[in-house]
C-alpha cells in the first residue's frame, strides 16, 4: 500500500538525530544535581531519565550529564532557548550522539 507511513524511517540519518531525545548537558556546575537537572528541563516537557556523570573515585560531579525527554520534540523546544542557566551557571545543551555515530579524529 502506498502510503502507508513505512518509509518514514528510510530518509537520511539527520532526519531522525534526535529521534531518541537524548541531549548531552555539558557546563554543569559542581553543585549541580541530578534533581535540579531535572527540574530546569522538566518545563520543556516530560523527562524519562536524568544523570549527572560522576567521578567513579571522587564521587565529584564531572561537569556534564545527559536527559533523555519522553518526547523528541522537547529536544526542539531547548535548541530553541539560546541561552540556559542553571545553579549560576550557563550550561550547554546539545544533541547526544551515539558514540559508534561521532566521526572518528584523524590524525593529520
Amino acid at each position: 500500500m502506498e502510503g502507508d507511513g513505512s518509509q518514514t524511517t528510510s530518509g537520511s540519518p539527520n532526519d531522525s538525530q534526535h529521534e531518541t531525545g537524548k541531549m548531552f548537558i555539558g557546563g554543569l556546575s559542581w553543585q549541580t544535581s541530578p534533581d535540579s537537572l531535572r527540574d530546569y528541563f522538566s518545563k520543556f516537557g516530560e523527562i524519562r531519565e536524568c544523570m549527572v556523570m560522576r567521578d567513579p573515585t571522587t564521587k565529584r560531579s564531572r561537569g556534564f550529564g545527559f536527559i533523555t525527554f519522553a518526547d523528541a520534540a522537547s529536544v526542539d523546544k531547548v535548541l530553541a532557548h539560546p541561552h540556559h542557566e542553571l545553579d549560576s551557571k550557563m550550561i550547554d545543551p546539545k544533541v547526544a550522539f551515539p558514540r559508534r555515530a561521532q566521526p572518528k579524529p584523524v590524525d593529520l
